[in-house]
């Protein structure tokens, strides 16, 4: 089957073009005469003179915790554990059945800039007997009731406040909704990414992905791309069974590929787990630079596995010394992969990433949740935080994601973000680190600058020009249609 779309137009031009797509594959752009079109195999869609680009991806990904996140208790406008606990009584007395096994889950609290503590007492005397769990916006901190904590192993936890691994075990177990249900979710979210211009993402769900993606492809879920991630707890598995990174698996038509190994290094800014050079403001103990979470020699033995493997290490750092301990790792390894975060950089490792050719995977949108936390937790050093520009000036490979439900899954929203440093009326956060609408819409193509003759047709159809767009129309750019592979999976048109 063949497909034309006539009359777009690329980035940065008002030059019309027809691009025609094979066997889905773009195989013609410029004009092409009416009668190239004229066979009852070929499909023509006229563009209404709109803008043609690369289908966008998604880098970092927590996908069935994303499509849970709408169904969950909103508590992220919360300015305080007070205000938090009210949104938790206020639900309970509207819907005293709450579902999911009568539990309530909420999440999107962010508690670094709040006055007063988050505690289990404050939390039971709002819920009662039903189990409650909040997790927090960056997924890095759980917040329970004593039902809660007795449900999840953690009876007779002092604060209910859970930090990094605990947090990691419930929010697993809080995962446990019926396969179907989920699935159906995960279905609903993918078309909604799709509507976005998405033609795929990297999942980071700490789960065995496979089975769960192949299952869902096999049930019809074919909207996006989907290379999926790996953990330590499944290393073995994965070893054993041959997966290696960028391997297509059979039977999903070329939707699922083998995606990196992962390993978490240290914790959060707004946790304050972050593992950093400095000490954070008003923390004392062992813990006052954050949380190291595997150890470096620890980290070297696990890349240098994955790696002889052909499995790409992905390795969370957000804190400079993580940073730093990540990047020694490669360089010790003698590997290639990526940086998940990348916050906060000194300036010989900005270099570094560039030398061992390692890919800084951003979010950038975090920046603008987190300039707040900055200021006061990373103070004096906020030059050197999301430093977008720098790593791009050093000739860093960027790749822009959302690590959704921690921001959502848009990349238009991390575009905004990276080009603007801003969000609504608020000045731009340290805009010398801002990168163009190209540098930036390119690190959500995976590299791609452009459509090309030869390339797989994974494109997006968008209303505006991404090259000349504000920045407060990048963040709500109107996507009319998605197409992967020439197959529609979004359509406005």
């Amino acid at each position: 089957m063949s497909l034309v779309l006539r009359n777009g137009r690329l980035p940065g031009s008002d030059d019309l073009v027809d691009v025609r797509i094979d066997d889905g594959l773009i195989t013609s752009i410029g004009y092409l005469a009416p009668t190239s079109d004229r066979s009852a195999a070929t499909r023509t869609v006229d563009l209404g003179e709109r803008w043609i680009t690369p289908g966008l991806w998604d880098n970092h990904v927590h996908f069935s915790q994303w499509s849970q996140t709408s169904r969950r208790l909103d508590v992220s406008d919360a300015t305080s554990a007070r205000a938090a606990a009210d949104l938790v009584a206020d639900r309970l007395a509207a819907v005293p059945a709450v579902g999911e096994h009568d539990r309530l889950v909420g999440f999107g609290f962010r508690d670094a800039l709040w006055t007063d503590t988050p505690s289990r007492t404050l939390l039971d005397a709002a819920s009662g007997p039903v189990p409650v769990v909040l997790v927090s916006g960056d997924l890095h901190s759980c917040w329970l009731n004593s039902a809660a904590l007795a449900v999840y192993g953690f009876a007779g936890h002092q604060t209910g406040l859970l930090r990094e691994d605990d947090a990691f075990a419930v929010e697993h177990a809080i995962d446990n909704v019926p396969d179907a249900d989920l699935d159906a979710w995960a279905d609903e979210a993918a078309r909604a990414a799709a509507a976005r211009g998405v033609v795929g993402i990297v999942d980071l769900e700490m789960t065995w992905n496979l089975d769960v993606w192949r299952r869902r492809i096999s049930a019809g879920t074919d909207s996006l791309r989907v290379d999926f991630g790996l953990y330590t707890h499944h290393l073995d598995d994965a070893i054993e069974q041959g997966l290696t990174s960028g391997q297509v698996i059979d039977g999903t038509g070329g939707l699922l590929t083998v995606g990196p190994y992962k390993v978490i290094t240290d914790g959060s800014l707004n946790t304050r787990t972050a593992y950093c050079f400095d000490a954070y403001p008003g923390l004392a103990g062992d813990h006052d630079r954050g949380m190291l979470t595997v150890p470096a020699v620890e980290l070297v033995e696990l890349m240098r596995r994955a790696d002889a493997a052909g499995i790409r290490p992905a390795v969370h750092a957000i804190g400079d010394n993580a940073n730093s301990l990540a990047l020694d790792a490669f360089e010790a390894v003698g590997c290639t992969g990526s940086i998940e975060h990348a916050q906060l950089l000194t300036a010989a490792d900005v270099a570094r990433f560039a030398r061992l050719g390692v890919t800084a995977s951003v979010q950038p949108e975090h920046a603008l949740d987190d300039r707040d936390v900055a200021d006061r937790y990373w103070a004096g050093r906020t030059d050197r935080a999301f430093r977008l520009a720098d790593l791009l000036a050093a000739g860093v490979h960027l790749a822009l994601g959302s690590d959704a439900p921690v921001a959502p899954l848009d990349p238009w929203v991390a575009i905004s973000a990276a080009v603007g440093r801003s969000r609504g009326e608020r000045a731009a956060w340290h805009p010398d680190q801002a990168i163009s609408r190209q540098a930036a819409l390119a690190a959500s193509a995976r590299g791609r600058h452009g459509i090309v003759v030869g390339q797989t047709a994974d494109l997006s159809i968008c209303e505006i020009d991404p090259f000349v767009a504000s920045v407060a129309d990048l963040r709500r750019m109107p996507v009319a249609a998605t197409l992967l592979g020439g197959r529609f999976t979004h359509d406005t048109l």
